[in-house]
């Protein structure tokens, strides 16, 4: 396909808002591909070029962006930024001085020599990479018409504007198969153990979806979607719902899911990612599935505590304060996030991994064993020492016995613990009463049972004191199937420190327009908007009905707990979470 033809589709896409339309031409999409251009297609779609857990990433800053522009268009940088200012979207900018500027030709660049160039572009680095660039990036854009070329340019400032996920993917292959969703929910388990997007929809065009279940299976080096925690209000509803538990020590750390590999290089046919490189590897990634083994080089000191040839192991990092001993909060432990200087950050930011569950051993996947006999692996795999330390907890059927665990932990300042069903299997997210967090004490008034994690989707000029900060408040929001939903009007109990952050990073994510998968009355419309980027933790007292949040729903006397540098905007709390913690927190739901 040429890739001209796969804008047409795209621009297909962003023009309709129903999300049954997009998924329909998915479909059609998919029947049109096959092989690696499907795959290369799908990533392009969503704004990638490769899965979540794949570090390549184009993400030009505005400014090279501009650059680009200027360059391919033969025009002056600051023509560029003017127009810029006027239409507020860089690709519709190229396309229009693409217009103006050369002959519009259907151009012969297939999608699969779009990709590469892209990947070739992606991966330059080192001195003069800059300009190499944008001459490479510029050359591209000369060479297609003027829709390609506004695509092209959305991608690589990492706002593509076509309104939807993986899960509308998900639809359209079920679509492909069945012309309905019956399969998306199947597709969806495939995906989740095996979150390679691009891959899925390569191998069930060509196989079905019994060739997906039969080749997509839990792999080191690839991770697995996270199990997730649901909320119920008490201690007696989850052993009714849940029956015997396995109770366990909630921590205010990250999570992280470990891959070990060990292994003789015996040559390239054959050979797994890992394989490839000889020796003994070992991989960290995010919630989010992101790469970030570069953050904590202690883990390869962990090796000597794992007793077996191949591993993935769930976990949660916290940070230790060097001179008390004493655990460090998130925010502290995040700081291990920079770039640079993470040797002298993990000498004076220690930290360790607790380690509360095991996927996958020795090539054999775990996942459908119990719960409690996955724990019995772990301890036989893990030895405790100073970087991963096995997770304690109890055993038990008696909600008297949760309620008093729970106590002793708070006492401990950790935020409560984590109830899990013993007999239960490991369910990548949050399904059948599987597990469920319990954070605060029964009958505590005055707060929500649980907080919320929520998207900040723009920002109110500030006034008065706050003018100095640059802002003075901001809408956030919760996801409703692939829509953000505002919920709340932020502008009181954030640090001086916080608000200063939060400019930084309103000012990074700053958008000249309102993302087309936002819901915002008017009443509600900040003023300035920001792309979906930033995502924050928030607590609040209650939730009421409210007729003006398009969510239906405001938080009262909400406030700004942390920034969740850890979470995509895909994971924000969803409305039907807000209903269970609503209901969590003894709201009775009209």
């Amino acid at each position: 396909m040429k890739f001209g033809e796969l804008a047409v589709e795209f621009q297909k896409i962003e023009l309709t808002s129903l999300r049954n339309r997009k998924m329909e031409i998915l479909a059609e999409l998919i029947a049109r591909l096959e092989g690696e251009e499907l795959k290369q297609a799908i990533y392009l779609s969503l704004g990638r070029l490769g899965p979540l857990y794949d570090s390549l990433e184009l993400n030009l800053a505005e400014k090279m962006a501009v650059r680009v522009v200027a360059w391919a268009m033969r025009v002056a940088e600051k023509k560029v930024w003017e127009t810029y200012k006027e239409v507020g979207d860089l690709g519709n900018v190229v396309a229009r001085l693409r217009d103006n500027k050369f002959t519009v030709h259907s151009s012969q660049f297939t999608v699969g020599e779009v990709y590469k160039e892209l990947v070739k572009i992606a991966k330059d680095s080192g001195t003069g990479s800059q300009e190499r660039k944008v001459r490479m990036l510029g050359r591209l854009l000369q060479n297609l018409d003027s829709l390609g070329a506004k695509y092209v340019v959305r991608l690589v400032v990492g706002r593509l504007r076509l309104g939807f996920s993986e899960m509308t993917v998900l639809d359209g292959l079920s679509f492909y198969l069945k012309k309905d969703k019956s399969l998306s929910r199947e597709l969806e388990e495939i995906y989740q153990v095996a979150p390679d997007i691009g891959e899925l929809a390569k191998v069930v065009r060509l196989e079905g979806i019994e060739g997906a279940r039969r080749k997509l299976g839990l792999e080191v080096g690839r991770p697995i979607m996270p199990a997730l925690a649901q909320r119920l209000r008490t201690a007696d509803e989850m052993i009714e719902k849940m029956g015997r538990v396995v109770v366990e020590p909630k921590f205010d750390g990250q999570r992280e899911q470990i891959h070990l590999y060990r292994f003789k290089n015996q040559g390239e046919q054959g050979l797994s990612l890992f394989e490839k490189e000889g020796g003994v590897r070992v991989q960290s990634f995010t919630r989010s599935l992101e790469d970030n083994t570069a953050m904590f080089p202690e883990l390869e000191g962990a090796k000597k505590q794992i007793k077996a040839e191949s591993v993935i192991l769930d976990a949660e990092v916290v940070g230790f304060d060097k001179k008390t001993g004493k655990m460090v909060p998130f925010q502290v432990t995040m700081r291990r996030k920079r770039k640079y200087g993470i040797g002298k950050t993990s000498q004076e930011l220690p930290v360790k991994f607790f380690v509360f569950d095991i996927m996958y051993k020795n090539g054999k996947s775990l996942i459908e064993l119990p719960l409690v006999k996955r724990r019995q692996i772990l301890r036989d795999t893990i030895k405790t020492g100073e970087v991963l330390v096995v997770d304690e907890g109890i055993l038990t059927n008696q909600a008297d016995e949760i309620r008093s665990y729970h106590k002793e932990q708070l006492d401990k300042g950790l935020e409560g613990v984590m109830v899990k069903r013993a007999e239960g299997k490991y369910r990548p997210g949050r399904k059948g009463w599987n597990w469920v967090k319990f954070k605060e004490e029964e009958g505590r008034s005055g707060k929500l049972a649980d907080t919320l994690d929520c998207l900040v989707m723009g920002y109110y000029v500030g006034k008065g004191k706050r003018n100095k900060f640059g802002l003075g408040a901001f809408l956030v929001g919760i996801k409703n199937r692939d829509k953000w939903v505002t919920i709340a009007k932020i502008g009181t109990g954030l640090t001086d420190e916080e608000w200063r952050l939060l400019y930084q990073k309103v000012q990074a994510a700053k958008s000249h327009e309102r993302a087309r998968s936002y819901k915002v009355a008017k009443e509600l419309e900040p003023d300035g908007w920001t792309s979906p980027e930033i995502v924050v933790e928030v607590s609040a007292d209650e939730i009421t009905k409210s007729p003006i949040h398009t969510s239906g729903y405001a938080l009262r006397f909400p406030r700004l707990v942390r920034f969740r540098e850890d979470k995509r905007p895909e994971e924000v709390t969803t409305l039907t979470e807000v209903e269970e913690i609503r209901q969590a927190s003894g709201e009775v739901l009209n």
